[in-house]
Parts: C-alpha cells; structure tokens; sequence
C-alpha cells in the first residue's frame, strides 16, 4: 500500500525525462536563436485579412496608429509575429499564452481587495501553447523599443538577455514551490513603493511614483467625467467620431427601442458572472452606450461603452470588446470554446493573479445582423503604465525583468513550471547571486536575444511596407493624436 505513491511519483519523473527530452531534440536551447522566413510571408496580406472582418471606417485609424513607429507597428502587428513563431518551430511544452506579450500590455491596475499591482493586461490573443512564443514577443518588444528610445545595441542586448534570464530564474523558483504558493504569487505595489524605489536610478522615480499615482485616479468617474456630458438631467456619451460614437448617432432607428436593447446586453452579460457578482451588477441599470475606437491592433474590432449608475446615480463605466479568434489558433490547435470572449475570460482568470470582479462574456447580434462575441470588463480600473518611448536603458531593463517574473508566474500557473525549469536547465530554487547568467541554461537567454535581435530588423522591413502602402494609397491611414 506504502509504495503506490513511491511508484506514482517515479512514473511522474520519467514522464517528466521523457517531455524534456522530446522538448530538447525538438527545439534545442540555440535553436531559439532562429527566425525562420516561411514561402509567400507578407505581412501587410495578413493585416489586410484580419481588416476584412473589422470595422471598415475604423481601419484608416488603426493603420495610422501602426505606421507612427516600428514600435507601433510591432504592438498592432500580433498575427504577423503568429505566423513568423510558427514557421520558426517551438518546444511543444505549453502554457497559457497571452499571444500578445509585448512590454507595452503589462502594468498597473486594481484588484477586487482594492490593492494595486503589476500584471498582463491584454488577453484578447490568449491561447494555449509553447510557453517560449511569449518570451520571444516580450523580448522582441524591448529590443524593438530600445532601438526607437536611442539605446545602444550594447545597451540593448544587456537589457533584452537580462529579461529571458529573469523569466528562466523566475519559472525555476516557481518550480521548487508549491502549487499553491505559485497561484498566490503576485506583484504588489506597497505603500511608498519601497522595494520598486530601491531598484530604480534616482532619475526614474519621480516618473514611476506620477505613473503610479495617475493610474490610482483612472476610475470610472474619472472616465465619466471625461467621455460624457450631462443631458436631461442625466450623464450621456459625447460624441467625437470615429473615436466615440454614441449608439444614438450609429443607429438612430433604434431610439426608440435603446432601452430594450441595453436591457437585453446586460441581461446576456449577467448570465455569465459569478452568482454573487449578479447581486452586484443588479444594483445598476444602463443609461448609454457608445463606440469607441481603443488601442493599436484592436483598432477596427468592435468596442463598446456602457455607462451604468446605481440608485444614487453613481457610475460604472463597463467596456464590451469584441472577441474574434485568437491569432495563435490557426497554428496550434487546441478545442475550442464556444464563445471566444469566454476565451478571453477564462485565459485572463488563468494567468493573472487576480482579475476583475465584474468579467464576463457576451454573445450580440450586431445592428448589421451578425452575431459576435464579446467579454466585458470594468474600464479604466487603477489601470496604467509607463510611456515605453521616454524609458532609458536602466529603466526599460528593470521593467523588462518585472515583466519576465509576471510572464513566468502567469505560465507557472497554467503550464508545468518543473518541465520548463528542466527544458530551460535551470535547477529549481532561487535564483542565482545578482542575477548571474551562470550554467547552461543562459544558451537560452542569448538566444533568444539573437531572435530579438533578427526580429527587430524584420519589423523595421514590415514597418517600412507598411509606410509605402499607406504612400502609394494602398492602405489608408489617418492620425486621431
């Protein structure tokens, strides 16, 4: 009877040799450096394709966003980079992948116990697969990123090899924890900001306490006051097309039958909340809806507003994003769920350390007859971040090593953090004095640095397409700055 679990855990360390082992003829530690070029690549074909289901006057938005920089291209350019990891092979061990792990979609919110911390904060590409697919996005965002802020190449690759170092000595820490110490694990920013101070140069603080500050005041009645204007006695969306278009602007045959119709979408979204948070969401009642245009690469999905008030008329600010099929499907398949903003929810619950109380998802006709997906969130809630194009080199490293450490607790949490520990050949257990890039397992780190690196250049190219199509009137584009 005493050897059942001896024999168990026997069977699970052979298994355990034998993923690693598959892992490791599959993808060797230096094969990581690679960038593979796959027949008939073009990139500007990708983003026309995904335009094709978006909103059409939009795309001229979302196009002269990504043509501001190589690094704005980067952040709307997700499918390209799809495509490009999975010509370039991967190591098969998987996690819960953001699909989307660029520097830019980390930093500060609030959580339900009113706390502010770090994480990932965009999971409209969340998809399960090779744990090593997100690393190589962060780290071609920093190389990218430092190139555009002046940094030296020497600079660059000090900060790019010392972020995948802080993801491989992170992931072995979690290795040698407990499940449950992993799943509490999270980045809490104390009263003060002690800890982050002490790490920072003199010449970052001030920039990191104001970030910090502000995001505390992007509430919902910081929101509110900023996107609506009092109507009747009562809030409503300001219009400022195409940005933020009231749904009265859009589709004023519906007038008449608004109040039916938001009742409806919060009826569908209701039924997806946790029993206690329908409690809480049954205090509020919706009173407007609008349009609005937000981030780079989902520019063109549909996103919208709803302003609810409780009884005392105090608001809640609830954002509706559409949720299309993550970039990473077409190219590791995996069973899907039957409504892709639930993908999006469970993915978020799944890597983040805590999660807002009022997710849920959606299924909506839309006015022109199509039935989409969507997931709901609260918006604007303490979220914030570092403007990425005023970092310096000291700066842009730490956060790149702040970023790594929540990318490997993220993948610890979904994905086994023994096998990557052992794919990676880092033993388990704190990580070495100083930040030392010691043993075998920096073979990682410099090559995914190389990748960084060889991925810059291909953005830069892509970037450069991107500004002769919108040129020569292939591609329109307009500013909304």
């Amino acid at each position: 009877m005493t050897s059942a679990p001896a024999d168990s855990l026997a069977r699970s360390s052979q298994a355990r040799t034998e993923r690693v082992a598959h892992a490791t003829e599959r993808m060797p530690l230096p094969a990581h450096a690679q960038l593979v070029s796959w027949p008939e690549r073009d990139a500007l074909a990708i983003l026309e394709e995904q335009g094709r289901s978006r909103v059409p006057e939009l795309l001229p938005v979302r196009y002269g966003r990504m043509v501001a920089s190589p690094f704005a291209f980067y952040r709307g350019a997700a499918a390209v980079m799809a495509a490009d990891l999975a010509a370039s092979g991967s190591s098969e061990l998987t996690a819960q992948l953001c699909g989307d792990a660029h520097v830019s979609n980390f930093g500060f919110f609030g959580t339900p116990e009113r706390k502010q911390v770090f994480d990932l904060n965009d999971f409209d590409e969340t998809w399960p697969g090779p744990f090593e697919w997100d690393v190589k996005r962060l780290a071609a965002s920093l190389e990218i990123a430092g190139r555009e802020n002046g940094l030296r190449r020497k600079e660059r690759r000090a900060l790019t090899v010392a972020a995948v170092r802080s993801y491989r000595q992170s992931m072995a820490e979690f290795a040698g924890q407990s499940a449950l110490e992993v799943w509490y694990a999270r980045a809490e920013l104390q009263p003060g900001l002690p800890r982050l101070m002490k790490a920072l140069p003199k010449s970052a603080r001030a920039t990191t306490r104001k970030v910090v500050s502000k995001s505390r005041g992007k509430d919902a009645a910081h929101a509110v006051a900023k996107l609506t204007t009092p109507e009747f006695g009562q809030r409503r969306f300001v219009s400022d097309p195409p940005i933020l278009v009231p749904l009265r602007e859009l589709a004023p045959e519906l007038a008449g039958d608004l109040r039916k119709l938001l009742d409806e979408l919060l009826g569908q979204y209701r039924a997806s909340l946790q029993p206690d948070r329908r409690v809480l969401i049954d205090r509020f009642q919706v009173v407007d809806m609008a349009r609005k245009a937000v981030g780079v690469g989902s520019v063109g999905t549909r996103a919208w507003l709803l302003l609810l008030v409780d009884e005392l008329a105090n608001p809640l600010l609830l954002q509706a994003k559409e949720a299309a099929e993550s970039v990473l499907a077409a190219h590791l398949p995996w069973p899907a769920l039957d409504n892709q903003g639930r993908r999006v929810v469970e993915g978020q619950r799944l890597m983040q350390a805590s999660s807002d109380i009022l997710l849920g998802w959606q299924h909506v006709t839309g006015l022109d007859g199509v039935g989409r997906d969507f997931y709901v969130r609260q918006f604007r809630d303490w979220k914030g971040g570092y403007e990425i194009e005023t970092l310096d080199a000291v700066t842009l490293g730490l956060l790149g090593q702040m970023c790594a450490w929540t990318l490997a607790r993220a993948h610890a949490r979904s994905g086994d953090p023994r096998d990557i520990a052992s794919y990676l050949r880092t033993p388990p257990g704190p990580a070495a004095p100083d930040g030392a890039s010691d043993g075998p397992g920096a073979e990682f780190d410099e090559a995914v640095a190389d990748f960084a690196g060889a991925y810059a250049d291909q953005n830069e190219r892509d970037h450069a397409a991107l500004a002769a199509a919108v040129e020569s009137g292939r591609l329109p584009a307009t500013t909304d700055l």
